[in-house]
């Protein structure tokens, strides 16, 4: 009986956490690949590469209907203040804001480090 409901109990389990990264949701594009690439390998994909390659997936997206994936906006905007367009940066960011309110501690302490490495 308990390995019953065990197996019950991890079944919905896995269920309510693969409800969260539905592809079918959000469109993902090359986003998860760039992410995991620039921390595994970050040699291999600059940042105009990123960007680039982030503005084809935001286009797709918006053709197809769909809405980015959580943290594709924040990702987007630290590569452009990497690259120095922080009008770009801060207004992904704060697109990021308005799409996920629960990041907001995180993009206001990204926001905030944009704005102090703006006047280096």
């Amino acid at each position: 009986m308990i390995v019953k409901v065990f197996l019950l109990i991890s079944f919905v389990g896995i269920l309510l956490l693969s409800g969260c990264n539905d592809k079918r949701l959000y469109y993902w594009g090359k986003y998860e690949n760039i992410v995991r690439q620039s921390y595994v390998t970050p040699s291999e994909v600059d940042i105009d590469t990123q960007i680039s390659e982030l503005e084809i997936d935001l286009r797709k997206a918006k053709d197809s209907g769909k809405k980015v994936a959580p943290g594709f906006y924040a990702h987007l905007g630290m590569m452009y203040a990497k690259q120095g367009n922080i009008v770009s940066s801060k207004e992904m960011l704060l697109q990021e804001k308005a799409l996920f309110p629960e990041s907001s501690v995180l993009i206001d302490g990204m926001l905030e480090r944009v704005k102090k490495n703006q006047g280096r």
